[in-house]
């Protein structure tokens, strides 16, 4: 069956980094969409943070261009997200997704809390 985990989340002081890691399973990986998400406190899980596809393009939220980055290891099935510069308002769980067959596939997410 597919599994997305996620992995990496923490506490961190604003301007500090994070790197947080997808592993999947039970797909096709490299010939897929990964994509990350977050849900901020109180909010809905409908932020899209950023996407890679199979081919290595990306695009992210304009909230986190220039600070976060996505990659994909395809020898390892894993999706990163590289985060620099946090800042307070990326305080959020985070969730790893892809879709197959229009279906919408989610890990249980990482918590990423950024400190002022």
């Amino acid at each position: 069956q597919v599994q997305l985990v996620e992995s990496g989340g923490g506490l961190v002081q604003a301007g500090g980094s994070l790197r947080l890691s997808c592993a999947a399973s039970g797909f096709r990986f490299s010939i897929n969409t990964m994509a990350w998400y977050r849900q901020a406190p109180g909010k809905q899980r409908n932020e899209l943070v950023a996407a890679v596809t199979s081919g290595g393009s990306t695009n992210y939220a304009d909230s986190v261009k220039g600070r976060f980055t996505i990659s994909r290891d395809n020898a390892e099935n894993t999706v990163y997200l590289q985060m620099n510069s946090l800042k307070p308002e990326d305080t959020a769980v985070y969730y790893c997704n892809v879709i197959l067959n229009k279906y919408n596939y989610w890990g249980l997410g990482t918590q990423v809390t950024v400190s002022s």
